[in-house]
């Protein structure tokens, strides 16, 4: 057992290589925040984009889930999943500098940025899945929550901290340099990876390997199993109306609201804070109400929140808006860090590539079609109108979990043998039930 194991009865933070791998995920984190608030404010304020142009940037940007989310846990299975991440930091790093630098050349347009959500969506889609699959070799499989709320608490800081220093700085020098920040981050988080000297041995060549088979052996093992089904089926339901907001928000945050960038920056961070509680909340909650439990009682007692999005007005009245959001984003990091744990701890370790890039498929796949129907709604209704039909698509959220085994378990089931799944493989007779 090397020394990073020895390490984790103390709880993962005390394993040098986990910390590297938590400084790259902030620094990553904190500057794709800031492009958050800056690329959409790049679209409306300096090139003058529509509704529906912002949200089609918008599902460009989550595109790749559809294109090559499939086929990537395949291609991640055959590789060592350390450099996978550090090359896919420095092609974002590279393709995100390009916007200053055309900016500055005066030969920016939304075609050059469609371009770039592309590509950084491919390279994200790769990272993600590579990154998901990396975590339980880094870590024993008792420090996974741990692990995974660590995480998970960068994530929302960074999206607090994020957003403001992103709306601050589109405010001193303009959309297109805060975006500076994202390539610099990017390639900060490619350093700290460097760093890791936990080795990773390269997987074994199958002598018939067919990348159809592969992928079929993904989705075989996700759609065999109900309790991973019912995941899906809500997860990608989240997504779609998330990214029905995400394809709208700026554009109602400035042109019905009319907030300044600035004020943007500070809305968003201050919604994040409900995710940074989420993160610190998840485990002791799952402890305390039980791991299948929880992932059901997040998203039915935080998204009814979300209806206070399109209640949100001019003044103080904005406050609105940040509030629900961080209500339903607490509840949202608590359900993730449940059952991407429980997704991690069920999987075979030499099928969680194509585990992962099949859930993200299923569950990411909905982003740019939710992007595309927002920006649809908003051009043809107005951005209040698609923000409502958002903030109603949030009470639908939870229905595919309530009525799914989940409902009646307390835990979620143990680990399966690493073999092929059966139709029944996670039936909820393994669970412990609820009275």
């Amino acid at each position: 057992m090397d020394s990073s194991q020895q390490a984790a009865p103390d709880g993962p933070l005390r394993m040098r290589d986990f910390r590297l791998l938590l400084a790259g995920a902030t620094a990553g984190q904190v500057g794709a925040q800031v492009t958050l608030v800056a690329l959409p404010l790049v679209a409306v304020l300096e090139l003058h984009a529509s509704a529906f142009q912002v949200g089609l940037l918008t599902a460009a940007e989550t595109a790749a889930f559809l294109l090559v989310g499939l086929p990537a846990g395949a291609w991640v299975d055959r590789m060592r999943k350390l450099p996978l991440l550090i090359r896919a930091d420095v092609v974002r790093a590279v393709a995100m500098a390009g916007i200053p630098v055309a900016a500055a050349l005066d030969v920016l347009t939304m075609a050059q940025l469609y371009v770039v959500a592309l590509i950084t969506g491919v390279a994200t889609v790769f990272f993600d899945v590579a990154h998901q699959s990396y975590l339980p070799r880094l870590l024993p499989q008792e420090q996974l929550v741990a692990g995974n709320g660590a995480l998970e608490t960068v994530r929302s800081s960074a999206q607090i901290a994020g957003p403001g220093l992103g709306g601050g700085l589109v405010q001193l020098v303009g959309a297109h340099l805060a975006i500076v920040a994202d390539a610099v981050g990017y390639a900060v988080s490619a350093l700290f990876l460097l760093g890791i000297r936990r080795p990773e041995p390269a997987p074994e060549p199958a002598p018939d390997a067919s990348l159809r088979r592969e992928i079929g052996e993904g989705l075989r093992f996700v759609l065999g199993r109900p309790l991973l089904r019912v995941i899906a089926a809500t997860t990608g339901l989240g997504n779609f109306f998330t990214a029905l907001l995400m394809a709208v928000q700026t554009v109602f945050l400035v042109r019905v609201l009319g907030l300044s960038p600035a004020a943007i920056g500070l809305m968003l961070s201050a919604a994040a804070v409900g995710g940074l509680a989420g993160a610190l909340a998840a485990g002791p909650l799952a402890r305390a109400l039980g791991q299948a439990r929880i992932i059901w009682l997040s998203s039915l007692v935080t998204g009814p929140f979300a209806l206070l999005w399109p209640l949100a007005g001019s003044g103080a009245a904005a406050a609105l808006f940040a509030v629900g959001s961080g209500v339903v984003f607490f509840g949202a990091v608590v359900y993730n860090v449940a059952q991407v744990s429980f997704r991690q701890t069920l999987c075979p370790p030499r099928l969680l590539g194509r585990m992962n890039a099949t859930m993200r498929f299923l569950v990411w796949g909905t982003l740019p079609l939710g992007a595309l129907v927002g920006g649809a709604v908003a051009d043809a209704a107005g951005p209040r109108a698609a923000v409502w039909v958002c903030a109603v698509g949030f009470l639908l959220v939870p229905l595919p979990l309530l009525f799914s085994p989940l409902r009646r378990m307390r835990d979620l089931p143990a680990p399966v043998p690493d073999e092929e799944p059966t139709a029944a493989g996670d039936s909820s007779s393994e669970a412990t039930p609820v009275g």
